[in-house]
């Protein structure tokens, strides 16, 4: 029996048993409404109200959800919880309509006073990209598919 033959078996049995889909991000914030309102300045529409609340959702298109927890929310059922130190393990890219949108998305959430990680540049793989911190320190790319 060939090795091909044995992962094309093996997966082919470990999907036919497992029906788990990604359904929703969740990201664990400091701040409820800073975090909303950063995350609405990148076009997510969250509900009325939400920056006060101890979680709220934002459905994406195509169904995907991001979801925020306070930490209060987090420790009120995982008491062991810490934030994570040392820098960000956690990122979203967003896909801008053109390179000039990554620029003046960039520079928007810069004057608004979230921290430029990476200025916007043009990457050797064929997009314009940036990367800017979210309130708490997360990576937001964003980047965009530069003209052939």
């Amino acid at each position: 029996m060939s090795d091909s033959f044995k992962t094309r078996h093996r997966t082919a049995a470990y999907r036919d048993r497992m029906t788990p889909r990604i359904d929703a991000v969740g990201l664990v914030v400091s701040d409820m409404a800073a975090a909303v309102t950063f995350y609405r300045r990148l076009g997510l529409a969250f509900p009325e109200g939400a920056e006060s609340e101890p979680h709220c959702e934002a459905e994406l298109p195509g169904g995907l959800r991001l979801l925020l927890d306070t930490e209060d929310t987090v420790r009120s059922f995982h008491a062991g919880w810490r934030p994570p130190t040392g820098g960000y393990r956690t990122a979203l890219a967003f896909h801008c309509g053109s390179p000039a949108e990554v620029d003046s998305a960039y520079e928007e959430l810069v004057a608004a006073g979230h921290h430029g990680e990476l200025k916007p540049w043009d990457a050797f793989w064929g997009q314009r990209y940036a990367v800017v911190h979210d309130p708490d320190g997360n990576g937001v790319d964003l980047f965009a598919p530069l003209p052939r």
